[in-house]
């Protein structure tokens, strides 16, 4: 049972998380040569401030607008 993993800052959308669960599912069964259904993916959204990047916080680098 494969399991995809994915941390990304927070902020999506339920529709834009439903199309990447979609495409890493099929993508993973289609390279592997599992079942659709037998793939996990596992979204973690993590707030900018707990991201670093180069000695910064993303929320630093990265402000909302």
């Amino acid at each position: 049972m494969p399991v995809v993993r994915i941390e990304m800052f927070a902020g999506r959308d339920a529709e834009t998380k439903q199309k990447l669960v979609r495409e890493m599912t099929d993508s993973m069964a289609r390279l592997t040569g599992c079942s659709p259904e037998s793939v996990s993916v596992i979204i973690t959204d993590v707030p900018k401030e707990n991201w670093g990047l180069g000695g910064e916080l993303a929320s630093t680098k990265f402000p909302d607008k």
